[in-house]
């Protein structure tokens, strides 16, 4: 008897072992694919916009548009050159493609998981976002994890729910766009809930309650950096550079120019064709005094048009995403490097030097 237990028991384990090794692998190659270009540029990718992240906690105030959340975020792994950051967000990647693949019925060999991850990997840019320090590569997965947990809540056990409401939660608070295309998801659900035989406020309940903690855990994040309870400013010009973009701005301009005594109705005919030259370039956007000129005004347009030209919103819309589909490139704004985030950590230093930290460096310049 004691024989026969034993063997049971040795080949137990072996089975246990059998079963880990594989997906103990699989997961490695992931790893590996995905932070493939931070790998090979031996630290992690850096765009512009890192910097106004970071620099939240050194300079203590609201910037548009740059989530005190996300900075707090860089600042907890900078230490450890943000490699921590890199591996959190790869890992919550790839959690998400397999708990993709298990509502799909291909989650038990961990060979699926191996060939989605390096399909995307070739023809996607998730490794690209995967070893950036960006916001970016959290839109997609709140959009699958808020997905998840709406339609195949009851598949997952109680600590994949919590993971989930954790991740939609943080990427809510990482990004006004995130926030405003979560919420679009959740208000598309409820007619196909309704259609469906699932309890809509049972399913919805929890993802509203994940945005709504993102929500929450922004404004906390703000009010501790910099002592004001408000939102992070520049929601609009986001949605104001999209309509610049496809035209409603020109026409919202022709229409009610010059009698509305707009800012920008000078320059209605001077306007650049995309939301990037408008924004960064130093144009008209600058001589208006940028968000603080021109964030009241962009506010009324953006408003205004939804209700004026609501057709023309939505087919411009639907045409941009279509577009962003086909379109694959690489930023020419992804940085390999820190440099241009130095004097953040001056700024640092300078304001408590009993807390100052050593420059961060990368070995390829």
């Amino acid at each position: 008897m004691t024989t026969s237990g034993t063997v049971i028991a040795a080949y137990g384990r072996q089975t246990v072992r059998a079963f880990h090794v594989p997906h103990i692998a699989a997961t490695l190659f992931c790893f590996v694919a995905l932070l493939a270009p931070a790998l090979w540029n031996r630290y992690p990718l850096l765009q512009y916009d890192t910097g106004g992240y970071l620099a939240r906690w050194y300079e203590g105030y609201l910037v548009p548009s740059r989530s005190t959340v996300f900075g707090l975020f860089l600042h907890v792994g900078e230490g450890l050159h943000f490699w921590p950051e890199l591996v959190l967000q790869t890992g919550c990647a790839i959690w998400v493609i397999s708990l993709v693949l298990r509502v799909a019925g291909l989650g038990a060999a961990p060979w699926h998981k191996t060939l989605v991850v390096a399909g995307l990997a070739l023809v996607t840019a998730l490794p690209v976002l995967s070893s950036t320090l960006l916001t970016d590569i959290f839109a997609g997965l709140s959009v699958l994890s808020l997905h998840l947990l709406i339609f195949h809540r009851s598949v997952f056990a109680r600590l994949e729910r919590i993971g989930l409401f954790v991740l939609i939660a943080f990427a809510a608070a990482t990004h006004s766009a995130t926030l405003a295309v979560l919420l679009a998801v959740l208000a598309l659900a409820v007619p196909v809930l309704l259609l469906s035989d699932l309890r809509p406020l049972r399913a919805l309940l929890p993802a509203g309650g994940a945005i709504a903690a993102g929500a929450a855990m922004l404004l906390a994040a703000n009010l501790a950096l910099s002592g004001h309870l408000v939102w992070t400013p520049g929601g609009f010009g986001i949605a104001f550079g999209r309509m610049l973009q496809d035209g409603i701005v020109k026409r919202y301009l022709d229409d009610h120019c010059p009698s509305a005594r707009l800012k920008l109705c000078p320059y209605r005919n001077e306007l650049p064709a995309t939301a990037d030259d408008f924004l960064w370039s130093n144009g008209v956007f600058n001589e208006l005094g940028r968000f603080r000129g021109l964030g009241e005004e962009m506010r009324v347009i953006v408003l205004h048009s939804l209700q004026e030209y609501p057709l023309q919103q939505i087919e411009t819309a639907v045409a941009a995403s279509a577009r962003q589909l086909r379109l694959v490139a690489r930023s020419g704004h992804a940085r390999p490097n820190l440099a241009h985030l130095r004097h953040h950590r001056a700024l640092h230093s300078r304001r408590s030097a009993g807390h100052a930290q050593r420059p961060a460096t990368t070995r390829r310049a």
